[in-house]
């Protein structure tokens, strides 16, 4: 629970700053790299995090997969889309964008959390593996929506 409340306050206000560095007149071109290098790192801590308890106290190699295959596909989704406008191409595409895969397993595992600790109950810690399974599947789906488009605006400008 620590953890969670932790990193929410870090991914909350990495949600706004870049909105007030436009705002103030203050922002940059490094500074929109050094966001997006640390989002990665952000992202990494959670997923990492959670694959870390599966492997140990949480004991379950294919829930530690899982997690890791989250981090992996949420990297990948940034990267695509990150490639594709190095490209001169746009892939802001998909059904998870990143603001969505962290709030939404933040969120859970709280709750998660919260509800196993009122109760004593540790079949409210199956809200986890769920979404970690949604997250796996929906960042999957991202990836694939945005090589689809990428190739559509690749393949358009080769007939050009």
């Amino acid at each position: 629970m620590a953890g969670v409340l932790f990193i929410t306050a870090f991914v909350f206000s990495d949600l706004i700053d870049g909105a007030m560095a436009r705002q103030s007149g203050r922002s940059s071109v490094f500074g929109a790299f050094l966001d997006s290098t640390l989002d990665r790192l952000g992202d990494a801590a959670v997923f990492a995090g959670l694959a870390m308890y599966y492997v140990g106290p949480g004991d379950n190699d294919l829930l530690a997969a899982l997690a890791m295959y989250c981090l992996v596909m949420g990297s990948v989704t940034s990267y695509a889309r990150a490639r594709a406008e190095s490209l001169g191409m746009d892939a802001k595409v998909g059904i998870a964008e990143r603001s969505d895969r962290l709030v939404s397993i933040l969120v859970i595992t709280g709750i998660a959390d919260l509800l196993h600790l009122v109760f004593d109950n540790d079949d409210f810690l199956i809200l986890i593996p769920i979404t970690l399974a949604l997250l796996a599947l929906a960042s999957t789906i991202t990836v694939v929506q945005r090589i689809l488009v990428v190739r559509k605006q690749a393949n358009a400008a080769v007939g050009e």
